[in-house]
């Protein structure tokens, strides 16, 4: 492709020769000849004091956001505001052929995105998938590495789905893609707004950071979906133009589509699901939060004129996602065990609250916090768990670089003064052993935060760990 092409729309500050380029990246690791290098100074590393350095291998040409007097350099104001643009006319601007469907917020977004998927295929849509736990185009599966991949990964599914047939894609847009700017002119035909709690605040340090990087997708959507119970939902989108707002709300009547009547079973939750039309919404994902992430589908399906029965039908066969509250096989043991990725103080609530419902015995708790990330939240969550369970065991998740004694300590501070036992084992594997072996009839044990993943990050590396297979084993030895 002509660098022309690959440059339309893009405010240059600099003359430049219209060479072929065969790839676009900013991954120094990646460049080959015939490459566009686009520097970009990111926390660590900065991609101009390589820009030379990538010349000399081969670099068709090099992207900057200062002059660096060399060749073939191209001077714009914001390298990185522009590698979106540029890596989607790379891919022949793939996004404009599909309706794109974002989804953010700090819960709920994967489990929301899933629904919404299913309702579109119901009534025959071919969709596409982009989120934390997998990537999908139609029934085919692509493994995540990010929640939202950077641009080049994103474009290149978008090209895919396109090449595939699919109209829609249903994305989870995560804070740090939009503060990074990963989405950038991409034109969403709806965004969804879940809920807003504390996470992430090591990357954005602020609260107002958060939020405002959660408002960035709205000021580039068609039509807004927002939750009106939490006190985020209409500040998100405040002082933004819209072709259609729609609410949705449990606690208020203030709102477009409203969930009454709501029953909790442990095999899921039921609700009047009440707006233009009311009809009984049957959701096979048992958690109070299943309402709302059930009620944000159908709100998001409703608004891009998905027949309301359709909607009802589409919900009632989810089958739910991994890692989110997923009921482990147990061999027909008489205590219940439960994966679940909540990993922040509202996620563990949420799913502690949930069980509670439901729960004929003990809630047991088995969590950690990860490493290298916002040291404040591991005492709230240590006193949200003690608070909420009857039981606790306290072990590592992901340590990372950080000592995983250390983390717990933090965690601990929490606990102090609540009556609920605990104990701690820092050994994940030895952790939910512990709590199998010991647990009791008609105990729901919750094994919190590692969700969907496969494996363990810890200081001497990242080992395989897969919580469906270690309760299997421990199982296994049981029998």
């Amino acid at each position: 492709m002509k660098l022309s092409e690959i440059l339309k729309g893009i405010d240059v500050k600099s003359a430049y020769s219209d060479v072929d380029v065969l790839d676009v990246t900013q991954d120094s690791r990646l460049v080959k000849e015939g490459s566009l290098f686009v520097c970009i100074k990111g926390a660590v590393f900065d991609g101009h004091n390589v820009a030379a350095e990538m010349l000399e291998k081969g670099a068709a040409a090099i992207v900057v956001e200062r002059d660096l007097g060399l060749d073939k350099q191209i001077i714009v104001d914001n390298s990185r505001t522009v590698y979106s643009p540029i890596c989607s006319n790379f891919f022949n601007n793939p996004a404009d052929k599909l309706k794109l469907i974002g989804l953010t917020g700090t819960n709920g977004k994967t489990t929301t995105t899933f629904l919404i998927k299913q309702i579109l295929e119901n009534v025959g849509k071919k969709v596409g998938l982009i989120g934390t736990v997998q990537n999908m185009i139609g029934d085919k599966i692509y493994p995540a590495k990010f929640t939202t991949p950077d641009p080049y990964e994103l474009q290149k599914l978008f090209a895919m789905m396109v090449d595939a047939g699919c109209e829609y894609c249903v994305m989870e847009v995560s804070s740090q893609a939009l503060a990074q700017g990963r989405v950038n002119g991409l034109r969403f035909a709806l965004a969804a707004f879940t809920n807003l709690t504390q996470d992430h605040l090591d990357y954005h340090k602020t609260w107002e950071n958060y939020f405002n990087s959660k408002r960035i997708l709205f000021e580039n959507a068609d039509i807004a979906v927002t939750n009106a119970d939490d006190e985020h939902g209409m500040k998100i989108i405040e002082d933004l133009d819209f072709d259609k707002i729609v609410t949705y709300a449990v606690n208020t009547n203030d709102a477009s589509y409203v969930a009454k009547n709501v029953s909790f079973k442990p095999s899921g939750v039921e609700y009047e699901l009440v707006g233009d039309s009311i009809g009984r919404c049957n959701c096979p994902i048992p958690g109070r939060f299943s309402v709302y992430n059930s009620l944000c589908a159908a709100s998001c399906a409703l608004s891009l004129g998905i027949d309301f029965s359709d909607v009802l039908d589409a919900i009632s066969k989810s089958n739910g996602v991994k890692g989110r509250i997923e009921v482990v096989p147990n061999g027909g043991r008489d205590f219940t065990i439960i994966i679940d990725y909540a990993h922040s103080p509202d996620g563990l609530e949420n799913i502690i609250t949930s069980l509670q419902e439901i729960a004929k015995g003990r809630v047991v708790t088995l969590f950690g916090c990860g490493g290298d990330r916002d040291k404040t939240k591991r005492p709230k969550m240590g006193k949200i768990v003690a608070e909420l369970s009857d039981y606790c065991i306290v072990t590592s998740d992901n340590p990372r670089s950080e000592n995983p004694a250390e983390i717990i300590k933090d965690i601990l501070v929490g606990m102090e003064g609540i009556n609920t036992p605990y104990t701690v084992i820092e050994n994940r594997k030895e952790a939910i052993s512990y709590a199998i072996k010991n647990a009791q009839k008609d105990d729901i044990i919750l094994l919190a935060g590692k969700g969907h993943e496969t494996y363990q990050i810890l200081p001497t590396g990242t080992i395989h760990f897969d919580e469906r297979e270690v309760v299997a084993e421990i199982l296994s030895e049981l029998d």
